[in-house]
């Protein structure tokens, strides 16, 4: 190659060396530009470590409350309803007349009864009266043994007719007074289902219902390792799961979910295991002055299901899930997210108990989880749970 072909190509590259390095430049400043954005749009989260304390685990059963005493009412005599007393879905107290059967009979056959009496009184004392004579004149000689014997079994039979003649007014009166037929027990009483005019049989004819109002129980169905664990427990508590565990402190919440959970203690448990379902029934009491809680009602009762022990709480907005499996995202002290797999527990206070997966020093995202992933870095804004949280469980 010539001298002049060389400072040909020497005059091309320094032509084309400008354009070069502008374009390096311009490259350079651009990333430049991107970290400097990359670092400045960094996510703003808000974090907090868990709440960590004792805790008592709660379960929770679906139940049905049911009347401490129910009654269906029935008269003992038969006859024709005279009168109602009661204003139907009332309030009655033990005692009160509810329903008066026709007296008129009833009233004759006491009458009855009673002359029998007097009858039978005045036999008595008539017998009684020839008893002693002959009793007299047979240690004076002037009476015959067999006379006085006669006279002996006409007083012990007359003794026995007086006997039956006050039984059966004693029957008359009992049959008199249960043509009034009054309240067995204090509660609500239903609807009268025979009106006046009616005949009414004897023991056969339902003439309405009464439930007690206060206080009501509570009946529910556990399986067998709830069983175990709840009479565990209750042995440690030096008591048993048949007579209530003690008294246990539960809580129950009706379907409206706007009332408040209401308080009482278990008191009962089968001595068995249905054979068909596995299950054992155990019943709450609860109190009910002011009657909000009805016979039949559906509710979700929570019960104690651990003995105090320490636990990490967490709200639910912290929570994520992956699939088949709940995660919290963790944030460490230079801002890179990471993600921890946990297995959650019930909800105690507002917040959602983390079994595993945590020790409880960790920082977790508690808002803004729509702006995170593992392995990105955050700006996190640090704050501090509540013991307690709210109502709706929020953090804010």
């Amino acid at each position: 190659m010539g001298r002049s072909e060389s400072r040909t190509l020497s005059l091309r590259a320094a032509a084309l060396a400008p354009p070069l390095l502008a374009a390096w430049i311009a490259a350079a400043l651009v990333g430049a530009a991107s970290e400097a954005g990359a670092q400045q749009e960094a996510p703003v989260v808000t974090v907090a470590r868990p709440v960590v304390r004792d805790i008592v685990e709660d379960d929770e059963f679906v139940g049905r409350f049911e009347a401490v005493d129910e009654v269906s009412v029935r008269s003992r005599v038969s006859g024709y309803l005279a009168k109602v007393h009661f204003r139907d879905g009332g309030m009655v107290a033990k005692g009160d007349l509810l329903f008066t059967i026709d007296r008129r009979p009833y009233q004759a056959a006491h009458d009855a009864a009673s002359s029998q009496v007097d009858v039978a009184t005045s036999l008595l004392d008539f017998s009684s009266t020839q008893l002693e004579r002959a009793q007299q004149l047979a240690e004076s000689g002037s009476l015959s043994a067999a006379t006085l014997d006669e006279r002996r079994r006409e007083f012990l039979s007359a003794q026995a007719q007086h006997q039956g003649a006050e039984a059966a007014l004693r029957n008359a009166a009992l049959e008199l007074e249960f043509t009034e037929i009054r309240a067995p027990l204090a509660g609500r009483i239903g609807r009268r289902l025979v009106s006046p005019g009616n005949l009414v049989q004897s023991d056969s004819t339902l003439l309405t219902t009464i439930v007690a109002q206060h206080p009501i129980d509570f009946y529910f169905d556990i399986d067998e390792r709830a069983y175990f664990a709840y009479a565990r427990d209750a042995r440690v508590r030096g008591a048993s799961l048949q007579e209530g565990g003690g008294g246990l402190d539960i809580e129950v919440s009706v379907a409206d979910g706007q009332s408040q959970a209401f308080g009482g203690k278990l008191d009962f448990a089968e001595n068995r295991l249905d054979r068909e379902t596995g299950t054992m029934r155990v019943r709450a009491r609860l109190a009910n002055p002011d009657g909000v809680l009805q016979p039949g009602m559906f509710g979700r009762i929570s019960v104690p299901g651990s003995l105090p022990h320490p636990g990490i709480l967490l709200p639910d907005e912290a929570i994520a899930a992956d699939q088949n499996r709940r995660i919290v995202f963790v944030v460490d002290e230079s801002g890179l997210v990471s993600a921890k797999a946990v297995r959650t527990g019930p909800r105690i206070d507002g917040y959602r108990v983390i079994r595993e997966g945590m020790t409880g020093d960790e920082t977790v995202v508690v808002n803004g989880m729509m702006r995170v992933r593992p392995g990105i870095t955050v700006r996190p804004k640090l704050i501090t749970l509540p013991p307690v949280a709210d109502s709706g469980g929020q953090t804010q």
